[in-house]
């Protein structure tokens, strides 16, 4: 199941998913992972992961009012279904801060660019059904407002072009080699690991690549289609890039210029230098791929260990200086 090809991911999309599940395991006590996950459409990994989401869910985060759902790895179980019965219910009443609050979240969710129609229109009938229930609660709410960074605004236009399968413009910020290029890109799915990214079949690259939000200048949502090829899904659970620990170990140091090289390559250690750098500890399989680094780097920093690939970025550089001044090679 784990291995099953990719079809786009929607967040909004997801949480109709969850709620459903919910009605469905309530009426199906035990039910087989593989059944709920076929009945579903998805893979039984991305059932897990709905599951270890649901027991953060109740009508509070009082004792028993969270969904008390686990797995066997096998079958699930639901102990405590009648939680969300019409018989334990309680009226819902919010104190002042909380109604503010939900308030002031809804009307700036509203406003993001991007949102379908039919969800922002959903949105503020039940805004306007929750201001009634406030009374005077509301109307401090009415005195604040929220704006949302660039990024949100990027989220929700990315959001949409998966939901309706369309091809993507962007402007991207790429720190590695200090340039924003222009690409046009078939979303698959946005995913959050530290920072929200989305994974995208690259159009200038012909390859699978994944985009920083923060890092996406300007967005577009084009008319053509989105057609991605099939790819299969991989598991971001512990990062982008996941090194092993038998890989060698290669030792970095930058000035502050570099600094960015922490952020951007998985890493064991970063270590301040005196001078506003960092001394970087991290792991690759292929090492001789980081004189391309060195390289980018120039003055801003340099490979201190092993020797044998700092010897050959100092020999790299020579030369591309020499070519560079029309000197010829350097020995």
């Amino acid at each position: 199941m784990a291995g099953k090809p990719v079809r786009p991911v929607n967040a909004i999309d997801q949480t109709r998913r969850m709620l459903s599940l919910v009605t469905y395991l309530r009426e199906r006590p035990g039910a087989r992972i593989e059944d709920v996950a076929r009945a579903f459409g998805i893979t039984e990994d991305e059932l897990v992961s709905d599951l270890d989401v649901l027991p953060m869910c109740g009508t509070s985060f009082r004792g028993g009012d969270l969904l008390d759902i686990d797995t066997d790895g096998e079958r699930i179980w639901w102990h405590n279904p009648a939680a969300l019965g019409a018989e334990a219910a309680e009226p819902l009443r919010l104190a002042a801060d909380e109604a503010t609050a939900l308030l002031v979240a809804a009307r700036a969710v509203a406003t993001l660019p991007g949102l379908r129609e039919s969800d922002r229109q959903a949105l503020l009938r039940a805004t306007a059904k929750v201001e009634t229930a406030a009374g005077e609660a509301a109307g401090a709410s009415a005195r604040l407002s929220v704006t949302f960074e660039s990024e949100g605004g990027v989220f929700a236009d990315v959001d949409r072009a998966i939901a309706e399968r369309r091809r993507l413009w962007i402007r991207y910020y790429s720190p590695a080699r200090d340039e924003l290029s222009e690409r046009e890109i078939d979303p698959i799915r946005l995913v959050s690991v530290g920072h929200t990214y989305v994974e995208a079949w690259c159009r200038r690259s012909e390859a699978r690549r994944t985009f920083r939000l923060d890092r996406v200048a300007e967005i577009k949502i084009l008319d053509e289609p989105s057609a991605p090829p099939e790819v299969e899904l991989r598991d971001l659970s512990e990062g982008l890039v996941q090194p092993s620990a038998e890989d060698p170990e290669v030792v970095v140091e930058v000035g502050p210029g570099g600094r960015w090289v922490a952020e951007y390559y998985p890493h064991d250690s970063a270590d301040e230098l005196p001078d506003g750098g960092l001394r970087i500890t991290l792991r690759t399989p292929d090492p001789a791929s980081l004189k391309r680094l060195a390289l980018r780097l120039g003055r801003d920093g340099r490979i201190v260990v092993p020797d044998d690939l700092a010897d050959s970025a100092r020999r790299a550089a020579r030369e591309a200086l020499a070519a560079y001044d029309g000197t010829g090679a350097a020995g």
